[in-house]
């Protein structure tokens, strides 16, 4: 395997749009990359690889391994499933097997670290966060995994924590390679939460009204505001500082046409990550002690639509 090469295995746990996205990208930079993934999924990236159309990286297929579990140690496991699925899907990366491997979940949400740790080397967890437009579309089962791949960027967060941090460096020096904007940060609290206080008030509003970003954030704007005040809130009484001001200059700088991904989840009839983004953040807030009424709301009417 894998230390003793310059170019270590990574395997991928999940081939949507974030996995699919990164799995090509490894392989077409020369790394061996093994994507996890259901019996059908798999046999399409054994047969027809994935293609990725991008204007950031272009139009291409790569070649990638694909098995339905991991059977031989990685240097490095990337955790690209949805939290709606994670649990059914660690079944696929065996504790035994990964050994020493670093586990680097992309998810939404806060509360999956602790899962994970719980499962796998604790010192081996190094949560990750992952800024990209990326979607898999197409059928399951036929022809390649196409990924259509939206935004001029795809960053990604290593947050250090316990996890070895020449660990951490080799693979961002990896994932850079592979064009990939990538970096080690310490604060893993710190991370998590920026992206949590963008995400969870971007998706409980659209979701809850079924708007693009900019409709959403004009015909509904004291609430957008209040989300974001009680995000923040909770976020700095869990250690991460964030302003309200900057969220929303975030939210105006937005494309209008922008949808959510829990939202795109509830057009389709998907799972939503409900409990993921508005459940850990009321978890959180009552921890706390911080009120978060409008939160509160808008996770109950989601719930009442039955999403």
């Amino acid at each position: 395997m894998t230390h003793t090469t310059s170019k270590p295995t990574v395997a991928i746990l999940g081939a949507g749009g974030i996995g699919g996205l990164l799995a090509a990208l490894l392989a077409r930079s020369g790394h061996r990359v093994v994507c996890l993934a259901r019996d059908t999924t798999a046999r399409t990236l054994r047969s027809g690889g994935v293609e990725v159309r991008s204007r950031r990286f272009g139009d291409f297929t790569a070649v990638v391994e694909a098995d339905t579990a991991l059977r031989e140690p990685v240097g490095a496991c990337l955790i690209a499933v949805k939290h709606t699925t994670l649990d059914a899907a660690l079944t696929r990366v065996p504790p035994a097997i990964l050994g020493d491997g670093l586990v680097v979940p992309l998810l939404n949400g806060v509360e999956h670290p602790a899962t994970l740790r719980a499962r796998y080397r604790p010192d081996r967890v190094a949560p990750g966060v992952i800024r990209v437009e990326s979607a898999r579309t197409g059928t399951a089962g036929t022809g390649p995994v196409v990924i259509e791949h939206g935004s001029p960027f795809v960053e990604v967060d290593l947050a250090a924590g316990p996890a070895p941090r020449p660990r951490l460096e080799a693979l961002a020096a990896v994932l850079s390679d592979a064009g990939v904007t990538a970096r080690v940060v310490e604060d893993e609290t710190g991370a998590l939460w920026a992206k949590m206080a963008f995400l969870a008030p971007f998706a409980l509003l659209t979701t809850r009204y079924g708007l693009p970003l900019g409709e959403a954030r004009t015909r509904h704007r004291e609430e957008l505001e209040r989300l974001v005040a009680e995000t923040v809130a909770v976020s700095r009484a869990c250690g991460a500082p964030s302003d309200p001001a900057q969220a929303l200059a975030r939210y105006d700088a937005f494309p209008p046409e922008a949808k959510s991904s829990m939202q795109r989840d509830a057009e389709a009839g998907r799972p939503l990550e409900l409990d993921a983004l508005g459940g850990a953040l009321l978890r959180a807030a009552d921890r706390h002690g911080v009120p978060v009424p409008v939160t509160a709301r808008l996770v109950r009417e989601i719930r009442a639509a039955g999403h």
